[in-house]
């Protein structure tokens, strides 16, 4: 492949999990040359993780629809940069490539967000969802103490997950108050799958206390963790554990959206019925829109595909199922709120940019974003802001004003282009097809 050749699409779809295989199954199913890109080894995004290859699972189901259609996808790439316009830039261990496409579906998930406490950057202190990934990875986690702390769905899912493998759960820690999370169980009742799906989890965690109004204060240990700080309710306790496992809830990733152009409500991507976003032939579909869950990513990668491939059939057809959807999406909203009292979390000397160690002190002497970045090099490590983004908009109520590439570490001969030296064959750079 000489450096002046790309790999050409009509649909490129950006992320490989839920929202991004329902879209490029669609998009294929419809005629398009379809290219997916994901940055995990396998496909299954995070939720479904290590299950595409399960004839039963649900991702087994659209990986084989995907694969019967011949979606060119490369895997273990991340996007770092729009070079030009309907051009995306990607790199992978053995190299990058460009990826031109003439239209775009952005399905890229989100991600667990981080507080941060005393004693958070111990080792075996992680995200839930995290802590989760690297079990299916291989992680083993019987016979340990894994303590689940933070907020949302994702704690009591994960809970079980480790559950079954052994793991002994001492306390889910839920900083969401019971009124709220009784008005979120009231809210379910008229959702029949997510009711079973509630009941399943309770039985599976039989005899594991779950406490609401309480949230992680301090993790302690030398050289790693060996317990945590409950408080809740005016008291604090201390528990021993191997593990904790603590995640407030996800932020949407959208750091793409934004450098592509696409226009952003409320921190999410906005879009219309058939998830067009503000961009003429970008599309978003799944969390970048709105935290909602598995079913609400399936249906609107759905659209997004159909959308896509230009096709006139009308997503009418999802409308009953997108609505139940989104008032789920709004009551998760509201009931998994973060309390103001967890902005107290932090002292003066805690680490809030790991990356940079950059402490809680020295961020409180600025008035933005942008003078924290610029000041301390807050949010400019590897991670690019990442983890410590969210928590200081939390923290300090700052919105990030902008995004700048590459959104992911990259090498300077990528960024160069093809006048900087050749460009990989993108199937060296993922092994083809998936």
């Amino acid at each position: 492949m000489n450096r002046e050749e790309f790999l050409q699409s009509d649909v490129l779809v950006v992320g490989g999990g839920p929202a991004g295989l329902a879209a490029a199954v669609t998009a294929a199913e419809n005629g398009c040359q379809v290219t997916l890109v994901d940055d995990n080894p396998g496909l299954g995004g995070q939720i479904w993780r290590g299950e595409n290859t399960k004839p039963a699972a649900e991702a087994g189901f659209w990986v084989e629809r995907l694969r019967a259609r011949n979606v060119q996808v490369l895997s273990g790439v991340r996007v770092v940069h729009q070079p030009a316009p309907s051009t995306l830039l990607v790199e992978g261990v053995n190299g990058s490539c460009r990826l031109r496409y003439r239209n775009l579906i952005l399905a890229t998930g989100a991600r667990e967000r981080f507080l941060p406490f005393p004693g958070w950057t111990l080792p075996n202190v992680m995200g839930a969802g995290g802590l989760q990934a690297l079990v299916k990875s291989g992680l083993p986690i019987a016979g340990t103490r894994v303590v689940i702390a933070g907020t949302g769905p994702l704690l009591v899912a994960v809970a079980a997950y480790l559950r079954r493998h052994g793991a002994e759960i001492p306390m889910i820690c839920e900083q969401a108050g019971w009124n709220a999370l009784a008005r979120f169980g009231i809210s379910l009742l008229a959702e029949r799958r997510k009711v079973a799906q509630a009941l399943a989890l309770r039985s599976e965690l039989k005899g594991v206390r779950f406490t609401a109004a309480c949230w992680p204060v301090e993790a302690h240990g030398q050289g790693k963790l060996e317990a945590v700080t409950i408080a809740g309710r005016g008291k604090e306790q201390r528990i021993a554990c191997d593990y904790l496992a603590c995640g407030f809830h996800l932020v949407p990733n959208v750091e793409l959206a934004i450098l592509v152009g696409c226009r952003i409500r409320h921190g999410f991507v906005e879009v219309d019925i058939r998830q067009r976003t503000s961009v003429p032939n970008v599309y978003c579909a799944g969390e970048p829109t709105a935290i909602g869950g598995v079913e609400t990513s399936v249906i609107e990668g759905c659209i997004a595909g159909l959308a896509a491939s230009g096709s006139q059939e009308s997503p009418r057809k999802f409308s009953a199922a997108h609505r139940g959807a989104s008032r789920f999406s709004k009551n998760l909203e509201r009931a998994f709120a973060l309390r103001p009292a967890l902005r107290k979390l932090p002292r003066p000397e805690t680490i809030v940019c790991r990356c940079e160690d950059i402490r809680f002190a020295k961020l409180q002497q600025y008035g933005s974003w942008r003078e924290a970045k610029l000041q301390s090099r807050c949010g400019m490590g590897p991670c690019q802001g990442r983890i410590c983004g969210p928590a200081a908009e939390f923290l300090f109520q700052w919105r990030p004003d902008s995004v700048r590439p590459p959104i992911f570490p990259t090498t300077f001969s990528s960024l160069a282009g093809p006048a900087g030296g050749p460009v990989a064959d993108p199937l060296a750079v993922t092994g083809g097809q998936s």
